[in-house]
């Protein structure tokens, strides 16, 4: 009795272990940018309620994203700045936009409240090179003759890990002042001349709330869940705008996704009344042939479900979801890129 009452245990326990096994046997991994993390959260939630599949996403920043792509330590990458082609063919990959969202302006100044405060990009590019100083000074006063601003200095900060954030803002910052780009230039990771490093847009955000007179950067999610002052922001055609989804949509109405090279779309500084000028796709790398074709397709459905079932979750946070026409793009790449050990397609 005693050795099949141990014999029962042993075959349960088992049973159970294989079960355990089978239900994440699919989860994926992917790690990179902090850019679109809430919204990739807020999606392998749903997708593990209605699969059963996980998905375990280090939002460690686009550079951390890029290299473990490369080093194939990861089912897939994510990167707010998107790799060129040359650069994928060197490595093997392919990339997809995923999601748009935008980068915005935040500050913690007593007595200004979210959206009241202009902005433009040759004003930001003089503080973050260190030029203008103080709160109060004549070039932000300027643009704010109603608001009663400090003779403070400014605290700047920036991320202090590799970003697509960082990539999205200086891209911008480069394209609307000459100095800028010549001083600072455009990367996920630059050399600041002045300022304190935040790690993730959580560490930005972070910051800024917690030092008085301080402005950063962060992706608009950020923000809303931060309840943190935003500023407006000075377009190309001459709008001051503000940050929400439909001013990131109408910064991506005219990309075309079809001829960039790897749909390598970088929507900063984008022509439209309404259009927020720092606004950007987040994008997923993979590689071409998929050592673990399971893994690879299940990363592929989850992308698909996200797609066709995630744009009120996108929307509720502030993001934009991918037209049908780009997504029907997508997924043609898929079929015609991505292969198994075999060469057969994946999709």
């Amino acid at each position: 009795m005693q050795v099949n009452r141990v014999l029962k245990s042993l075959v349960i326990a088992v049973g159970a272990a294989i079960a355990f096994s089978s239900v994440h046997a699919a989860d994926m991994t992917g790690a990179g940018a902090t850019f679109p993390y809430p919204i990739y959260a807020k999606w392998a939630e749903s997708y593990k309620k209605a699969t059963g599949n996980g998905l375990n996403y280090q939002s460690i920043g686009s550079g951390g994203g890029i290299k473990q792509i490369k080093a194939k330590t990861v089912d897939f990458g994510a990167s707010d700045m998107p790799l060129k082609a040359e650069d994928l063919d060197a490595e093997g990959l392919t990339q997809f936009p995923a999601i748009i969202g935008g980068v915005v302006p935040v500050v913690n100044i007593e007595g200004i409240a979210p959206g009241k405060m202009k902005m433009t990009g040759d004003v930001i590019a003089g503080i973050y090179m260190g030029k203008i100083t103080k709160w109060n000074a004549a070039e932000i006063t300027a643009l704010n003759p109603g608001l009663k601003l400090p003779a403070e200095d400014i605290t700047v900060v920036h991320r202090s890990d590799g970003s697509g954030t960082t990539f999205l803002w200086t891209d911008y910052l480069s394209k609307v002042n000459a100095e800028f780009k010549t001083v600072v230039g455009s990367s996920t990771a630059v050399k600041w001349p002045v300022g304190l490093g935040g790690k993730g847009n959580e560490g930005v955000a972070a910051s800024v709330k917690q030092i008085k007179n301080s402005i950063g950067y962060v992706e608009y999610a950020y923000v809303k869940k931060n309840k943190m002052t935003y500023t407006q922001l000075k377009n190309l055609d001459g709008q001051f705008a503000e940050p929400d989804d439909e001013n990131f949509k109408s910064a991506a109405a005219g990309a075309d996704w079809l001829k960039t090279p790897g749909m390598g779309v970088v929507l900063t500084n984008q022509p439209g009344k309404a259009t927020w000028p720092i606004t950007g796709a987040s994008f997923i790398l993979m590689h071409k042939a998929q050592a673990d074709a399971e893994k690879g397709k299940e990363v592929l459905k989850f992308f698909d479900w996200a797609f066709k079932n995630g744009g009120a979750m996108a929307t509720e946070l502030e993001y934009v979801s991918l037209p049908p026409a780009v997504i029907k793009l997508i997924e043609d790449s898929w079929k015609a890129k991505l292969k198994d050990a075999s060469g057969k397609a994946l999709w």
